[in-house]
């Protein structure tokens, strides 16, 4: 599967894109798990200091917000979803 990053959490990665494969029965907080071990330097943008994703992160699955209509990092995943991560954008 495959997490798309956004503006400075791309910049942090080195790219926009990173392929993960956290195995079969997974969920989105294993993909971000693994997310998280391939791109160290993430950790510090993504998470609080309560491993909990920051407030200000938003993060899809499939385009759908998991803690809206889902279950949350305990929402199922598969090979080829695509999940992303955003940091707060603001523009005029």
């Amino acid at each position: 599967m495959q997490w798309r990053l956004f503006a400075t959490l791309a910049e942090v990665a080195g790219r926009r894109t990173v392929e993960v494969d956290p195995g079969s029965n997974s969920t989105v907080g294993d993909a971000l798990e693994e997310l998280l071990e391939r791109v160290p330097g993430l950790e510090d943008h993504v998470l609080d200091e309560d491993e909990s994703l920051r407030d200000h992160i938003r993060l899809l699955h499939e385009g759908r917000d998991p803690f809206v209509e889902a279950n949350g990092l305990a929402t199922s995943v598969k090979m080829g979803d695509e999940l992303s991560l955003f940091p707060p954008v603001s523009g005029g």
